[in-house]
């Protein structure tokens, strides 16, 4: 009777290991890791396939990589693969940038797609050329730098925006805020933003922006200074009324010095006649 009560116990011992590891199996794989362009680069060799998730919609569609040596490009694989992105992007394609998480054997991955077919494509899937995956590391073909909206992107996917605007020096910040308004994304702005603004109002008006000049100050005279203007020159493009030009400043904020700055929207977009009402 002891020995089969022994043999009981063991079992069960075993049974709740096994179960336990298998947890931690599943967990690992549902994290979104930032994983390195260069690992990348061998996990999703050319020709793999793999399947994109949307981090807003959650939709999914699959995908085969090409080509590309500074990030992937990639093609739908099927014709109702392109339908699913092109509805992602609203029925329009685009080169505004959007959070995927790229699910392969090894896990997801943090990445960041465009939604604009160019180039060469191979595939019979109804879409006229490829498209950019970027991940963690990996440029675009001009630059030896990560794309500031594509990094944004990477960061929103793995969970990780948040702690990098809180981190972040102001100037850096700026162009982060720049980004967000040009790539439409709320949750970026809203993040960086002073105030709490209806954010679906303002920014689908705006086609495009960049700044163009902005004055930085050394570290060591920003200090433990609370507030900060940054002198900006800025180039918009605005749905329905199209270039517009902004020299000016773009006033920051914050209540402690080791707290995040953040940006007065209220003043930035009605120097610029873009705060709803104005």
């Amino acid at each position: 009777m002891k020995v089969k009560k022994i043999l009981l116990v063991i079992c069960i011992f075993f049974l709740v290991n096994a179960n336990d590891v298998e947890a931690k199996k599943q967990s690992r794989k549902n994290v979104i890791k930032m994983t390195q362009w260069e690992e990348v680069n061998n996990i999703l060799p050319r020709y793999s396939k793999f399947t994109v998730v949307d981090l807003e919609t959650g939709m999914k569609f699959r995908v085969q990589r090409r080509a590309g040596s500074n990030h992937a490009d990639v093609q739908p694989l099927t014709s109702k693969d392109t339908a699913i992105m092109k509805e992602i992007y609203n029925g329009k394609w685009s080169w505004k940038r959007r959070a995927i998480i790229v699910v392969s054997d090894d896990g997801k991955i943090a990445a960041s797609m465009h939604g604009m077919p160019h180039g060469g494509g191979a595939l019979k899937n109804n879409f006229p050329g490829h498209f950019c995956i970027h991940f963690n590391g990996s440029t675009t073909h001009r630059t030896n730098f990560m794309d500031l909206s594509h990094k944004l992107m990477i960061l929103k996917s793995a969970g990780n925006l948040e702690k990098y605007i809180q981190q972040t020096d102001p100037y850096d910040l700026v162009n982060a805020y720049i980004a967000g308004i040009k790539q439409q994304d709320s949750k970026i702005v809203s993040l960086i933003s002073l105030q709490e603004l209806d954010w679906s109002k303002i920014l689908p008006s705006i086609e495009n922006i960049r700044i163009s000049r902005m004055e930085i100050l050394p570290p060591e005279d920003i200090g433990d200074e609370l507030s900060l203007t940054v002198p900006v020159e800025v180039n918009w493009q605005i749905n329905g009324v199209g270039g517009r030009n902004f020299t000016g400043v773009i006033k920051l904020v914050r209540f402690m010095p080791n707290e995040q700055w953040k940006v007065d929207s209220v003043q930035f977009l009605s120097e610029n006649g873009l705060y709803p009402g104005k």
